[in-house]
Parts: structure tokens; sequence; C-alpha cells
């Protein structure tokens, strides 16, 4: 993004800002359904700051401007807020001001006291907390109503009118009436009457259809509202063929126009409606005219639980996943050796592998091929201005994943391409010790996943390393491979893991500047034991791709460690051989070797 047009961009908003004597606007990273990945139309926030990273909070007053974002991005932000006027904001960093704090203190002098933010892609609760928040400091107000960018975004993208499929039954494992009846049942429980669903992925999963709206997430843009009888979709109509307009009749879903959720809330005519603050942007939630039951969606605890189709449609998904990472990891080195080959053309080669697999759909995210240095940005994702040679030697990063029909993979390996420093070898070996150290827990029904972190990390805290992302999310049934609401991960996660959960084990050490390492693995929650003391739960390894063994230093590795990596590389070889050529098999029969 050219500098000069970021900053051209700013001067036109403070003009608009002038005119509605506004003192400031917030511009979040979401959109109306408070998703992670959103559509290019609402995608405010990387327009007028030129950071295109996925997470982050920019502000705009008339004299200044930051940006707030977390560890992964600190690198990349830095280098794309340059010049730019607007300042970084290391979240979570000593020293660093909460948006409301640094609010106050660029407009204590300020002649005008009001906030902009937009109401429609704000969660109802983290206005209600702005505003609280605000007014402490100096009686500031804040002002829901306006979208400055609907009059400077000139070439704003429309929201797209993709079509929506049905996923068919022998994949979804559940019909959507009996989904439907589940979620009617979960909220009796809750004394709620319906509930308003917007999260893309929970409206996808419930009704068993999916689109192409949102980059690399199979869903489509709409909000389903539930009542005691029937279910709502609002949705542009467009979008829906003969097809899936007579399926969702018959599942007992009526269709109305996208545009009209709001008159729909109005209209809504039960006693009341359970509504998520956390989710529901704070337009919609102030459009409801009923009694309100303030609480979580029981859909996300429903969707991460995977029934015997769903878990069976991950096992073949990962084996042909598996298949197409073996065939790169085999293509690799060599190609490496012989020149030529970049971050860009490794990242090519293997979406290339990944779509000759049966049911391949896309990518799940954009690929990290993060070499050396730049394995140590945690979402790098390389560019022209970025792109580097890869040289034989030093260690590649490669974070990808791929969506099939039958599932969603994502998987992670760091790749010795040559001779690599002592250091490397070692942090790379306290990382595989994490990653297997995970994958060997046994459990108790119900512990969170902040129960289970430390066991990724207590090797390398041991060294006084550590990392700031988190150790594990769940990944969806084809669809968004980012799912909560269980999480490994430092900060409390109250969702207890349950059967059925799929997670990721993704431990990593990054030194900036220099190089990363990260190893991981999508796992299945599955039964373990049942004694006197309760249900016992354990890991099933999903994913079938070799772990570089040349950098483990092997007297780092406990003997269980040991055991569970030759067990693990017998298991991909006996998956995996049957499907390649003979040259590739040999190089799999090598990397499987036991160490």
């Amino acid at each position: 993004m050219n500098k000069e047009t970021i900053r051209q961009r700013i001067a036109a908003l403070r003009e608009v800002m002038n005119r509605e004597h506004l003192a400031a606007f917030i511009f979040p990273s979401t959109d109306p359904h408070n998703g992670e990945y959103v559509p290019d139309h609402w995608k405010g926030r990387e327009w007028i700051s030129g950071f295109n990273g996925s997470a982050g909070t920019a502000v705009v007053t008339m004299t200044s401007a930051a940006l707030w974002t977390d560890s992964r991005y600190f690198i990349a932000a830095a280098e794309q807020l340059e010049d730019t006027g607007f300042e970084l904001m290391k979240e979570r960093m000593a020293g660093t001001p909460a948006i409301s704090d640094w609010i106050g203190d660029q407009l204590r002098d300020s002649r005008t006291t009001e906030v902009g933010i937009d109401g429609m892609t704000n969660s109802a609760a983290s206005v209600e907390q702005l505003i609280a928040d605000l007014r402490q400091r100096g009686g500031l107000t804040v002002r829901t109503n306006f979208d400055p960018l609907a009059e400077l975004w000139t070439d704003r993208p429309a929201i797209p009118l993709n079509k929506v499929e049905i996923h068919p039954m022998e994949r979804a494992g559940e019909s959507a009436h009996d989904k439907l009846q589940r979620i009617r049942q979960a909220l009796r429980q809750q004394h709620a009457d319906g509930t308003l669903v917007s999260a893309l992925d929970d409206i996808a999963w419930t009704l068993n259809l999916r689109g192409s709206d949102v980059h690399c997430n199979p869903v489509f843009v709409s909000y389903l509202l539930i009542s005691s009888q029937r279910a709502t979709l609002y949705i542009n109509k467009e979008k829906l063929s003969a097809e899936v307009v007579a399926y969702l009749k018959k599942e007992g879903v009526d269709v109305d126009d996208y545009n009209n959720v709001k008159k729909g809330l109005k209209d809504y005519f039960e006693y009341n409606i359970l509504l998520d603050p956390n989710a529901i942007n704070y337009t919609l939630y102030h459009a409801v005219e009923r009694n309100i039951v303030a609480a979580a969606s029981p859909i996300p605890s429903m969707k991460c639980v995977k029934n015997a189709k769903e878990a069976a449609g991950f096992r073949n998904a990962m084996l042909r996943d598996g298949i197409a990472m073996t065939k790169f990891l085999a293509w690799l080195r060599p190609a490496v050796e012989a020149g030529g080959q970049t971050e860009m053309t490794v990242d090519e080669k293997l979406t290339a592998l990944r779509a000759e697999q049966p049911l391949y759909r896309g990518l799940s995210f954009d690929t990290i091929a993060a070499y050396q240095e730049h394995g140590a940005i945690v979402h790098y994702e390389a560019t022209p201005e970025t792109d580097v040679p890869l040289r034989p030697e030093g260690l590649l990063l490669l974070d990808s994943g791929a969506q099939y029909e039958d599932g969603t993979t994502d998987i992670t390996r760091t790749i010795a391409l040559g001779p690599i420093t002592e250091e490397q070898k070692r942090v790379y070996t306290l990382v595989l010790k994490g990653h297997i150290q995970l994958q060997l827990l046994k459990f108790p029904y119900g512990a969170s996943g902040t129960q289970l972190d430390a066991l990724a990390r207590k090797d390398m805290w041991r060294e006084g390393m550590n990392y700031m992302h988190g150790t594990g999310h769940g990944v969806g049934s084809y669809l968004n491979v980012h799912e909560g609401p269980h999480q490994i991960r430092q900060e409390y996660k109250p969702e207890p893991m349950r059967e059925g959960m799929t997670v990721t084990d993704e431990p990593g050490i990054y030194f900036a500047g220099r190089f990363g390492v990260r190893i991981e693995n999508t796992l299945l929650t599955v039964p373990y034991m049942e004694t006197e003391f309760g249900k016992f739960l354990q890991f099933e390894t999903l994913t079938l791709c070799p772990i570089d063994k040349t950098p483990i230093v092997r007297e780092m590795l406990t003997a269980e460690e040991i055991e569970w990596l030759n067990g693990y590389h017998r298991t991909v070889k006996e998956r995996i051989s049957p499907y390649l050529t003979e040259e590739e098999k040999a190089w799999l029969e090598d990397a499987c070797k036991e160490i």
C-alpha cells in the first residue's frame, strides 16, 4: 500500500469528522457478524491504515492516529505503518495504553467530545464498555449511527453474491431440522424463546449450507433468526438456487432479505430472545423490543463437538492432505539445492499438489512459508516485496492448510533445508518436546484447555523461553479453520474439553530477526478410560505427515517422546505410502526411520 495514499485517506477522514463534529473515529477489524476473517467490503481498518493483519484496531483523531495489534503482527505492522501517520501500539506490552486511555489523553484539550464507532461492526459488549470507559475520561460520548467509509471509500467492494450450496448429510451427519430442534432445546434450558445467530460459521453449520463469501472460509453473509416454531434466514436471495430454497423450506426455514434483519428483530413476537452481547453487533442488539436474555449462544459448543460422520471426514481429508504434504516434502530439498526456489514458489508448489487431491475446495488460510528470519514473524505472508530465495541451509517454517468437502486441515512443519546452527537444533527440539507432550497427555473429562497448555511449554520454560500465541484452537468441519469456544492457551478459557472436539497442537519459539520454529498437528479428542474418578480423555492425532528428524537433538528427548515419534512415523508411512511413486516412497521410508 502506498504510504502517501494512507496519509491522503486520513486527511479526507478528518474533513468528514470535522463536518460531523467528531473528535475521533474507531475502526475495528471485524464486520457485522463479528468475524475473524471478513469479506473485503468490511475491511475498513485495512483501508484507512494500510495494515493488513487479521487483528487490530485503528483510531484516528484530528491530530493523531494509532493502531493496536497483538504480538503476532508487531514486526509486520511496524513496517506497514511506517510513514503513514499511524503509531503502532503493542497490545499487552508494558507501557501500551488502552484505547480509551489514549483517546482520553488525545482529546484532553479538544473542543469536540464525541467519538465515532460504527454500531454495525462492533459488538454490543465492546461498545457498551467503550461508552463506560470514555465517560470516565472527561465525559466523552460515543456516536454509533455513522459510517464515514460509506462516503470516503468510493471503490468499496460490494457484499459478495456468491451462490450457497447444500452440505450433504453424508458429510454433516445430522439434519438442519434436528440441529434446530437441539438448539431450541438448549435455548429452553436457558429460559429463552429464540435467538439471533450472526456468526457465519454457526449459520452454515446449523443449516448444513456452505458458501464462498469469505476468503478461505466456506461461509455466506447472512443472519438466522430462530424462534420457538420457525427460523428465518436473512440473506440476499440472489445467492439461493431453487434447490436451496426448496431445501430450506423442507427443513423449516423461511427466507427474507439480508437488509430486513433489523425489521425482523423489531417484529419478533416471542416473549424473549437470547442474544450474546459479545457476538451480536451493537445496532442489532438495540433494535430488539423484547426482553433480552444476555448469554452465550449454545451453537458454538454444539458445533465444536464432531459427530461420527464429521470425524470420519476429518480422517479422510487428513489422509489426502498428508499425501500432498509428503509429495511436497519429498520434492522440497532437491528443488532448493537445484536453485530458483523462493518462499512464494514453494507456496505455489504445495497449493498445486493439494489441488490435485479429490474434494479439494481451496486453502483454509493463506500459507505461511517463512524462511529463516521471516519464521520469527508468527503470521508472516510472503509478498513480491518480501519474498526471498531459499538456500540449502537454515530453517523454513511452513504453516498451511486446505478446505476439502469432508474436512479442514491445518499443519505446520519446520524443515531444515541444509546445515543449521546448534541453537536452532536445540530450539527445534524444545518445540518438538512440547508438541509431543500434549499428544501424550491423558486428562479428565471437562478439563479446560488452559489446564493443558503448560504441558506444551514446560520444557521451554526451563530454558527461559516462551511464545505469546495460543497452543491450540478448534478446527471446523469444512468450515472455519479457527473455531471455538475451546482453546489451549495460557489465558483462561473455561470451555471444557469434550469427546469429539478437534484442536490443534502448535507450540513455537521465535527469535526476532533470526528464526522461528513451530510444529503443528490437528488432533481429535477421544475417550481414554473410565475409572472410579470419572471419565478420562486423550488425543487422536489426525494429521499424517513426517516431522523433520534432522534438527532433533536426540539426547534431549525422553524415551517416551522417542517412542511416540517413532510410532507416529510408522503410522504415517503405513497410511501414506500406498499413494506415492516409488521415488516418493523411498523418501518417506527414510523420513520415517526410527530414531
